[in-house]
């Protein structure tokens, strides 16, 4: 039995549908790999929000995220701010693109959907684009007094300052990054040849452990090194004793008599005892 959750809806008239719904305010729509972006003027992103939510065939009445992308090549308006919206009754994905840059904001969608209040705090805290109409719009992942904003191509890997305990202060404190040479030594050799420094444990393998076995010495080496391991074991003799001589066993008299046999030691039944 089949789930009861509606099939997927497919793009067929998605896009002729926004065409119709949007008219000036769309500048560009899309199909790739499945799925439609439209791309719109930043002055009429509320209007735009508002007619893919409440127009009749589109019904996108749910935003599920809110996400920047940085192209610093561009020299202007850098940034997109893309919108990822949800039908619910079609079961139907579309996005929602926008540009802008640091200093001209982008009109707040909080209005139609408030959960946007939180998402438009992420892209502010990681690539700096602003909103128009966000009541609060502060920092919701980095510290307080952090510099910049890390999701920029251009932000350093390490940023600028780094934060610590100081036990002289008894305090958390921030100071520029220092980063220590000591363990900075980046070796881009070639793992499959092999590095060419001695690493610490490699002179244990100067001898090789058996003769033939495979290792980068020379003959003349192998050849020495296997005298020195033969020395070092001297072969022990096994004594072996044949003879009577060797072993010293005695040889039996003519008229030896049996002695007699110990009574106390496994008698013989029926001798000296009562039946």
């Amino acid at each position: 039995m089949r789930a009861p959750a509606p099939a997927y809806a497919v793009n067929d008239g998605v896009i002729d549908s926004a065409t119709t719904a949007l008219g000036s305010k769309l500048d560009l729509a899309t199909e790739l790999v499945g799925e439609v972006a439209l791309h719109v003027a930043r002055d009429s992103l509320v209007e735009t929000m508002l007619a893919l939510r409440d127009t009749p065939g589109l019904e996108y009445q749910q935003l599920m995220e809110i996400a920047g992308v940085d192209y610093p090549d561009r020299g202007v308006e850098r940034f997109e701010v893309v919108y990822c919206l949800l039908s619910l009754t079609r079961n139907h994905r579309i996005r929602v693109h926008v540009r802008s840059d640091d200093t001209q904001p982008v009109p707040s969608v909080t209005g139609l959907w408030p959960v946007a209040g939180w998402l438009e705090r992420e892209v502010y805290d990681m690539y700096g684009v602003l909103f128009s109409g966000n009541t609060d719009l502060r920092r919701i992942l980095t510290d307080y007094g952090f510099r910049g904003h890390p999701q920029r191509k251009d932000f350093p890997l390490t940023g600028y300052v780094e934060m610590r305990y100081s036990e002289e202060a008894k305090r958390v404190v921030y100071e520029p990054v220092r980063l220590a040479q000591d363990f900075r030594n980046f070796d881009f050799m070639s793992p499959w040849e092999g590095a060419q420094y001695v690493l610490p444990g490699d002179e244990k393998a100067a001898l090789p452990e058996t003769k033939g076995a495979p290792t980068p010495l020379s003959a003349d080496t192998i050849q020495k090194a296997d005298a020195a391991q033969t020395a070092k074991v001297a072969p022990t003799e096994t004594k072996t004793t044949e003879t009577r001589a060797q072993t010293g066993a005695g040889r039996a008299e003519a008229d030896a008599t049996p002695k007699p046999r110990d009574p106390d030691v496994n008698p013989t039944p029926g001798k000296g005892q009562n039946q």
